[in-house]
């Protein structure tokens, strides 16, 4: 179980990393699932329960509380013996006492505990040799060391003795434990020095624990001090023998397993809400087409007198376009251009962000667009000027131009031959009649026909030649309308590259957070009415 969860939580680590780099978490959601705390009592003794035939591990005790209620007098009595030295000042103030069976193999404590302030003391009670007792130092001591060395002992522990005294059972620093660490562990109260304690006291704590989510604590009123009758001791050592099964440790694992589970999953819900929707993601487009539409009137506005110098500059170096397109130095896209594309792109972002999408990613992808958006307005305007250079005009004007260049040189011809047939005509007729042969006004009259049968499609070709400044205008425009377009494409190839890797990552987030859904195991923690484990735990 512990190692399903392991494997859970580096596969999450990784992804949040990933994610992280890629933009789509915050460093703070990244942060929260990079530092997944995947230590269990399992870990502390690797080596309990491995056996074939052997008993299940050990129980893991430890006592905890304020400096001065008695914890290490409580141990020393469960003992029977003076393994940890009691008083206000004491060795184990800064060492943590490891009491356990002498069977129990404490050779491979975690690399993670300071083994050099550990003080290990054994046993050979056989009624007891499933619990492994831990008195840890004074949490709420002056000692910062202190309370790193708790925390650091806090994930190995099954059950914590909370020990309370009349003075200390209000204690701020411990009871901000108590809520924190409230759900990874089962819990019994130890009210101390009963002797020097009041029964509105009692209630009192009583009531706090309430608050915390104990439905009903099992609270014991000891005194350490022979002879009191109210003192419940031997009750509170019956009770930690009877949870020293492997029913117990077992439910208890399985509890610590889908609480951990169910941390993770905030944590995967909450790295969820900052990814954003699938559903949210398939509005973007629509949403850049929008905003594309009024960001082209704007720039088309703005490219009005532009186009109307670039054209004239064309007409003028048509000749140069052409054969050499490299002479075209001219470019509509300028700083003005550029910046309310950068606008567009901008504003944009902005509705992303208002979807409640993150923008980084975007960003990211869209810092390559801006910079090529200049070089497609100028590749697609460009082409589209020599193109409309090499065929001014349309299709019709074309057509006529066509026709006019062949009656230029078809008419003359035939008008050539007309005459040369008149004159061989007239040659004919004059050998066998007298009459003269053709005279001057034929001459004059075959020159006219000729010359305007040739003049005429000359300057109907001069006359009707489309305007090159036009045409260039008209390839500006087509090209503009081009690079519009082809910048819309390359957002929504963009936004279609983004949606995919948006999909994988929601994939993958929402199979974490399957897997951390809750358990039989979870249910099967508590379901033993008849056993004290089910008021241990905090609802």
């Amino acid at each position: 179980m512990a190692y399903d969860f392991s494997e859970l939580a580096e596969k999450t680590m990784s992804w949040a990393e990933q994610a992280c780099s890629s933009g789509w978490i915050n460093k703070e959601a990244a942060v929260q699932l990079g530092q997944l705390d995947t230590r269990t009592p399992v870990d502390l003794l690797p080596n309990a329960g491995l056996a074939a035939n052997s008993a299940p591990r050990p129980l893991i005790v430890a006592f905890m509380g304020g400096t001065g209620v008695g914890k290490s007098s409580l141990l020393n009595r469960l003992a029977g013996k003076a393994i940890a030295k009691a008083g206000i000042v004491r060795p184990t103030s800064r060492e943590v006492t490891l009491f356990h069976h002498h069977s129990v193999d404490t050779q491979h404590l975690p690399e993670q505990i300071p083994l050099a302030k550990i003080n290990i003391s054994q046993h050979d009670d056989e009624s007891k040799k499933n619990i492994v007792w831990i008195d840890m130092p004074d949490f709420d001591s002056t000692e910062q060391s202190n309370k790193q060395l708790v925390l650091q002992w806090l994930p190995y522990i099954d059950v914590l003795i909370y020990v309370v005294s009349p003075e200390r059972y209000r204690d701020e620093k411990a009871w901000r434990l108590l809520l924190e660490e409230g759900a990874r562990h089962a819990w019994l109260f130890v009210f101390n020095q009963w002797d020097k304690g009041q029964l509105e006291q009692y209630e009192d704590f009583n009531r706090q624990l309430h608050k915390a989510s104990f439905v009903a604590p099992i609270i014991f009123k000891t005194a350490c001090l022979e002879g009191m009758q109210a003192d419940e001791f031997a009750l509170l050592d019956s009770t930690i023998v009877s949870l020293a099964t492997g029913h117990i440790v077992e439910q208890l694992e399985q509890r610590g397993l889908q609480v951990r589970k169910d941390e993770l999953k905030k944590k995967l819900q909450n790295a969820a809400g900052i990814l954003g929707s699938g559903m949210v993601f398939q509005q973007i487009p629509e949403l850049w087409r929008s905003q594309w539409q009024h960001a082209v009137k704007q720039l088309q506005q703005g490219f009005a007198w532009p186009l109307q110098n670039t054209a004239a500059y064309y007409a003028e170096h048509a000749a140069d376009l052409i054969t050499n397109p490299d002479s075209a130095n001219h470019s509509l896209w300028d700083a003005w251009a550029q910046a309310r594309f950068d606008d567009a792109l901008d504003e944009f972002i902005i509705s992303i962000d208002q979807l409640g999408l993150p923008i980084i990613p975007f960003k990211q992808h869209t810092s390559t667009i801006r910079e090529k958006a200049p070089k497609i307005m100028q590749a697609q305007t460009g082409l589209a000027t020599r193109q409309a250079l090499a065929n001014p005009g349309n299709v019709l004007q074309r057509g006529f131009l066509k026709s006019m260049r062949f009656c230029e040189i078809i008419l003359p011809l035939i008008a050539m031959a007309w005459v040369g047939y008149k004159l061989f005509i007239g040659y004919y007729n004059s050998n066998m009649t007298d009459n003269h042969y053709l005279g001057v006004d034929f001459a004059v009259h075959s020159v006219l026909l000729i010359a305007m049968t040739w003049l005429i499609p000359f300057f109907i070709l001069k006359k009707a030649q489309p305007s090159l400044k036009k045409s260039a205008l008209k390839g500006l425009n087509k090209g503009l309308i081009e690079a519009f377009s082809m910048m819309e494409l390359e957002v929504l190839s963009v936004l279609e590259s983004l949606a995919q890797e948006h999909k994988e990552q929601e994939k993958q987030l929402s199979s974490f957070i399957e897997q951390c859904g809750v358990t039989d195991a979870h249910q099967s923690a508590s379901a033993d009415s008849e056993s004290p484990l089910t008021r241990m735990l905090m609802n």
